[in-house]
């Protein structure tokens, strides 16, 4: 698989970093006074000063309304199990807390949601198995 870029607005790129490489312990990539960069999970994203995207919770994925637009990352289980349990102890405030759906089903999945500190949704899946990612 290739590796995505994604870059979008922060208000704050000291609240960023606490965040992203604090919480979410991801890796700091190059950075200037007005953004930043980091490793998320193997892929790139660039988060700069900005007004972040307006968004909703009219996703309806199962039973959630999730927000929309969103971005976010598949983990393995056993890498979503471990995130999902360190992130519960910073007690984050999770829009969807960590929960599985679909279960049964080709495309069973763990999921969470939560907001970076400048409202930015991020979503979480994990699978057991990798071929359930475009199941049907």
């Amino acid at each position: 698989m290739s590796v995505f870029h994604l870059a979008y607005h922060v208000t704050d790129l000291d609240k960023a970093r606490d965040f992203y490489g604090g919480v979410l312990g991801c890796k700091e990539g190059r950075s200037t006074d007005t953004w930043v960069d980091f490793d998320f999970f193997g892929h790139q994203i660039s988060l700069h000063l900005g007004v972040p995207f307006e968004t909703t919770n009219t996703g309806k994925v199962g039973d959630h309304m999730v927000p929309m637009p969103h971005m976010g990352i598949v983990l393995d289980k056993t890498d979503w199990d471990k995130l999902a349990n360190r992130l519960q102890k910073t007690n984050l405030d999770f829009v969807l807390p960590p929960t599985t759906r679909f279960a049964g089903e080709p495309g069973e999945q763990s999921t969470m949601f939560f907001r970076d500190p400048s409202g930015n949704p991020i979503e979480v899946k994990g699978f057991a198995k990798t071929e359930g990612l475009f199941a049907q």
